[in-house]
């Protein structure tokens, strides 16, 4: 099976080839013999009632400093491809929600990865709250009473913006702690958003684990170990990744929303778990193949192709 395929992405010249996700399901997607372009999201339009991009051919190389190569610039009809993978990094902000309303007119036609309509309902920090019995406790609120009542009552507590990503502005607030309420403020003027208040989780200390599901199926996981001093376990902000297995309690989570990601359309998906409990559902652009694929051997771009070849088939 050759398929044409267009990726939707931040620039190719950023890539950092050693850790990229969308690199490496490039890679895997030229060694299956199909074909690439790629275009930014902001060259993506409707046009009298047809996707269309600016996209350029794309070939890509394991060669740092020279691992691509691009064609010229050319407008393409996104239903004449048989996949788009939609793997520009969050924010989940209006240009990304506009971007599955436009990419819903031609799936699943083209299959879009992940599904556009499931994506837009599935926010990371929205979407996990469907499954309360495997979070921590957790407040959604604009009130800033409602964030002190959960204070006295959990003492201990993380603070984060509901759209953020990567870890930024997110705050640990220990008890005794008096920057809440100009924190609170702070929030009010950048955000118009509610917040996401939730129990901290000592366990982080120990990592915050990413496991990857393909097709709702668990393939692999990486522990992502705090650096000493810093809250946030992200690999971007100092964060150490170490070989992990999985738990009995993170095979349970997995068991319980692996089969609502598959009905869902969602092919590659990146969970965060801390201890016991889930924290994220990360459906925009998942990350961690590369270092997954580097601990254990698991070709995990492989799977994901496999199982959008297998949805391409039905």
């Amino acid at each position: 099976m050759s398929l044409s395929v267009a990726i939707q992405m931040d620039p190719v010249e950023s890539f950092d080839i050693a850790v990229d996700s969308t690199f490496r399901l490039g890679l895997e997607a030229q060694a299956r013999g199909h074909r690439l372009c790629y275009y930014l999201p902001r060259d993506l339009s409707l046009k009298n009632g047809k996707v269309v991009a600016f996209a350029r051919d794309l070939e890509l190389r394991r060669v740092k400093g020279d691992h691509f190569t691009a064609g010229p610039g050319r407008e393409i009809d996104l239903s004449s491809q048989d996949v788009v993978l939609m793997r520009q990094d969050p924010p989940f902000d209006m240009a990304y929600i506009t971007a599955t309303h436009i990419l819903e007119h031609i799936h699943p036609k083209t299959l879009v990865v992940n599904d556009p309509v499931e994506v837009r309902n599935a926010p990371e920090k929205l979407f996990v709250t469907h499954f309360p019995q495997l979070m921590p406790p957790t407040l959604i609120t604009s009130r800033k009473a409602e964030v002190e009542a959960f204070r006295e009552v959990h003492k201990d507590i993380i603070v984060k913006p509901l759209f953020g990503n990567g870890g930024a502005g997110v705050f640990h607030l220990k008890p005794g702690d008096e920057n809440l309420g100009s924190l609170l403020e702070t929030f009010t003027q950048l955000y118009r958003e509610p917040i996401i208040v939730q129990r901290y989780l000592p366990e982080v200390r120990l990592g915050d684990k990413r496991i990857i599901l393909v097709d709702g199926k668990p393939v692999g996981a990486i522990n992502r170990v705090p650096a000493d001093g810093e809250a946030r376990s992200n690999l971007h902000v100092g964060g150490t990744a170490v070989r992990s297995t999985l738990t009995p309690r993170e095979i349970e989570i997995c068991d319980t929303i692996g089969p609502v990601l598959a009905k869902k359309g969602q092919i590659f998906v990146g969970i965060d778990v801390i201890g016991d409990y889930l924290t994220e559902i990360n459906v925009t652009s998942p990350t961690g193949i590369q270092q997954i694929e580097a601990f254990d051997g698991t070709n995990v771009a492989a799977l994901i192709w496999d199982a959008i070849e297998n949805r391409r088939k039905s």
